[in-house]
Order: C-alpha cells, then sequence, then structure tokens
C-alpha cells in the first residue's frame, strides 16, 4: 500500500471511529434498540421463552462512504464525490430467556424469584447494495450477540457474568474493501452485587475486558484491548428514586501502536460521577449527575495530550401516562410513551489527537397509541472538541478544532397483529466544519453529510 494512499484510508477510519460512531448498538435497526419494542408474547420452552424475528427493509442511503460534500480534497469531487446507493436490509433476530416471575404467575405457576436469570440475544444484519461498481462491491453484514448470567438477582448477595461479540462494517472512502475497516469486537467480565437489609442500599463491584481487532491489515494498528474495573453504589430515599455514585478506571493499550500514521498513545481514563435518578411526580423522571474525568494518557512523547474537566448529565422524561412501572406481558404498554430531553459531558479516545470531548444536547419523543401505532423521534446536537492532530513524524496535521454534529431519527411502526408490523426509518447526520487534515500528499475533509430512509416490515415472537 503506498503512503498516499494508507493516510487515506487511515483518515476514513478517524472519520467512521472518532468522529462518526459512538452509539451503543454500532448499526441496530431501531426496533432492535429497546427489547421492550422488539419482543412480542415469545413461545416457552420449559423454564425458558425464545422470542424470534426476521425484518426486511428496502432503501436509500445519501453516503455510505462517508464522503466529503465540498471540493479539492482527498475523499470529495472531483476525485471521490459523494455517491448514493440503493439497499436491502435484512436482519435476523433471537432472543432466549429464563421464564420471568411474572410471566410464572401469570400463567399460575407462582412468582418465586428463580436463583439464575440467563438471558442471550443475537442479532445479524446483511446490506446488499444497488447502484455504480463502487458502491455494489460493499455488501456486507454486522452481527451482534450478547449473553448474561444473573446469579441470586435481587437478593442481598449476588454475582453476574456477561460477555459477547459484534461485528461493526466500516467502509472507506476510497471505496476499496480489502482496505475496510471491517471490525471485531468482544468483551466479557463480571459483578459482584451487594444488597443488605430490604435493598435500600446495594453495591456494585466488576472487571470488564474490552479488546477490538480489525479484520484488513490496514486496519491492524488499531487493534486494542481495555480492561475496566468499576464501582456503582445506589442508595433509595424514596420508593422509585435514589442517590448513586459510580467511578470507573481503564487501562487501554494498543497493539502495535508504531504502525499508525498518527501517533496512538496509551491511556488510563478515570471516570466518576454522583447524582439522583428517580421520579419526582407520578409522571416525571429526573436524572442529575456530575463528576470528573481524565484521559491520562502516557507520557513521553511529546505529543501527548490530555483530557482533564468535568463531566456529568442532565435528564429530564415526562410520562405521557401514569404509573410507568406497568407493563403488559408481551406487549409495548401505553406507559413506555414518553417525552424526554438531556444533555451530556463526556470524552472519548480518538485517532486524531488522542482525545476529544463531547457535549451533547438531546430530546426523545416516543408514543405507543391504540395498541396498533409506534411513534418516535429523536434529535440531537453534538460538539467535539478535537486536541491537535500530529502525524507519526511529530508533524502538525490540524490544530485544535470543533465539530457540530447534528442528527435525528424518526420512527414509525403500525403494527397488523401481535406478531407482524410495517415500519418506516428516516435518519439524518452531519458533520459541520471547516477542518481538514492536511498531510505531505494532499487533505483529507471532516465535513460530511448522511441521510438515509428504509420501508419495511418484521416477523416478531
Amino acid at each position: 500500500m503506498t503512503t498516499r494512499s494508507f493516510l487515506r484510508s487511515f483518515l476514513g477510519l478517524a472519520v467512521s471511529t472518532s468522529v462518526v460512531a459512538f452509539p451503543a448498538i454500532a448499526g441496530a435497526q431501531e426496533w432492535l434498540k429497546d427489547r421492550r419494542f422488539s419482543e412480542g408474547a415469545g413461545v416457552r420452552a420449559g423454564d425458558f421463552e425464545i422470542h424470534p424475528g426476521v425484518g426486511a427493509e428496502i432503501g436509500y442511503d445519501s453516503n455510505w462512504l462517508l464522503r466529503s460534500y465540498r471540493t479539492g480534497f482527498q475523499n470529495s469531487a472531483p476525485a471521490a464525490p459523494e455517491k448514493g446507493a440503493g439497499m436491502l436490509r435484512i436482519t435476523p433476530s433471537i432472543s432466549i430467556q429464563t421464564l420471568s416471575a411474572a410471566r410464572r404467575k401469570d400463567q399460575g405457576e407462582g412468582g418465586a424469584q428463580p436463583m439464575v436469570e440467563l438471558r442471550a440475544t443475537a442479532a445479524a444484519t446483511y446490506r446488499e447494495f444497488f447502484g455504480d461498481s463502487e458502491l455494489t462491491k460493499q455488501r456486507n453484514i454486522g452481527a451482534n450477540l450478547d449473553v448474561r448470567a444473573d446469579i441470586a438477582p435481587r437478593r442481598p448477595f449476588g454475582f453476574s457474568l456477561f460477555g459477547g461479540v459484534s461485528r461493526i462494517p466500516r467502509p472507506n472512502t476510497g471505496a476499496d474493501p480489502n482496505q475496510a475497516f471491517d471490525s471485531d469486537n468482544v468483551y466479557g467480565g463480571g459483578e459482584f452485587n451487594i444488597a443488605p437489609g430490604g435493598g435500600t442500599f446495594d453495591m456494585h463491584a466488576g472487571y470488564t475486558l474490552n479488546a477490538t481487532f480489525f479484520e484488513k491489515l490496514s486496519g491492524k494498528p488499531f487493534d486494542n484491548i481495555r480492561h475496566e474495573i468499576a464501582v456503582r453504589n445506589r442508595w433509595r430515599f424514596r420508593p422509585r428514586t435514589a442517590l448513586f455514585s459510580e467511578t470507573s478506571l481503564g487501562f487501554q493499550n494498543y497493539s502495535n501502536p508504531n504502525g499508525a500514521a498518527t501517533v496512538l498513545t496509551n491511556s488510563t481514563p478515570l471516570r466518576t460521577r454522583f447524582g439522583v435518578n428517580g421520579l419526582v411526580g407520578p409522571r416525571v423522571a429526573f436524572l442529575g449527575a456530575v463528576g470528573y474525568g481524565a484521559s491520562f494518557y502516557a507520557l513521553g512523547a511529546k505529543t501527548t495530550q490530555q483530557y482533564d474537566s468535568v463531566i456529568g448529565q442532565a435528564e429530564l422524561r415526562f410520562y405521557l401516562t401514569d404509573n410507568p412501572d406497568t407493563s403488559e406481558l408481551g406487549k409495548v404498554s401505553l406507559t413506555q410513551s414518553s417525552l424526554t430531553v438531556g444533555y451530556t459531558r463526556d470524552f472519548q479516545n480518538s485517532f486524531l489527537g488522542d482525545v476529544y470531548g463531547v457535549d451533547k444536547g438531546y430530546g426523545t419523543l416516543s408514543y405507543f397509541f391504540g395498541a396498533r401505532v409506534l411513534t418516535s423521534a429523536t434529535a440531537a446536537v453534538s460538539n467535539l472538541s478535537f486536541k491537535n492532530v500530529f502525524l507519526a513524524d511529530g508533524s502538525v496535521a490540524a490544530s485544535s478544532f470543533n465539530v457540530v454534529r447534528p442528527e435525528i431519527t424518526l420512527y414509525g411502526e403500525y403494527r397488523f397483529s401481535d406478531t407482524i408490523a410495517m415500519n418506516l426509518t428516516a435518519n439524518y447526520s452531519q458533520n459541520v466544519t471547516s477542518q481538514s487534515i492536511k498531510y505531505p500528499e494532499g487533505s483529507f475533509d471532516l465535513a460530511w453529510r448522511r441521510a438515509q430512509v428504509f420501508l419495511g416490515g418484521r416477523f416478531f415472537l
């Protein structure tokens, strides 16, 4: 691979990971993000219940390759203009879990809490593209598997084991599948839970391992492993309101940082915060937290930069109906209808300038009515604050800069029955910035825009 193509591919990765992606479930369809929406009554198999499903969607993606809408750059017109593509998405999914106490009671078996609760979920999405040859060769499969076991749940002493794996497709702006940044992400860990007395106070202490491995040679320098230990405490002073504190310490290490086009530095990120969470009325809930975050990148390199600031979150949620603790077995109840507004401040590891700060305001409106129609709208605006960007030779590729990222997602679903639904998904996101990354053979622009719209149907149990 030439230096030029390597830098072009690397910057494509930097855009897709540092600037684009920090969702919890990368690329997940809207109905998969909340199991209260994705699952129906299920099928009983002994002490387990099974929820299979499959969805198919046809739609359009205006900029899968995340190319710039400006001109004169390595990743923009005239050399690499934006290209839209038709797309088919097929998503099978399944979840298996131990029979809940509520379901046992509903079926006349008593509501005793089981000693062990198991849950496993799996989903995969196949994407087929329709367009010119640059796009048709982008077909891919994303997938995720999550498994969790809770031993002695909701008892004075217990512990949990969890793990999973996901495959995340990531193209580069050059459209060469052999230089794509598809990654396999593996995680696993355990947690001890202590809730003495009646559960007024509880504590959770655990460990998690996260490992990211890139499948193609172009991404191997960015393979990394992160260990994290965390402690969470909660004190309930009202039936559904609690004070809490949480602290986490991570140890992130790159496997081969010297092979990257920019300086990659190992770090020990620390986050700690305390706050309150709960209902302040029959239809109003509040979450407020404030704390401290620091990146603690390893010292030694003259390019090392740190994040050292306040972190926190404030969220207000209005339930559009009373009694948000009530739900109907196998269905999404009216109590899931809500309006949420909030703000978060945090930081993220970056392939551009070590670290960036995130200030994000967001709002969500969801409503389920008539036992048939589910609608949701989510809007957010993020301000991403990047440090100076250095290439591996120590030269400055960009001085510190900001990226403003608006995004909106609209989702609507009509349920013909308890197992069949039609849905429509539309979303738009954009990087608003005049910043480009300069290197000896050209410049890579960080501005882009992307719109998607999909119409589909799904079957679920």
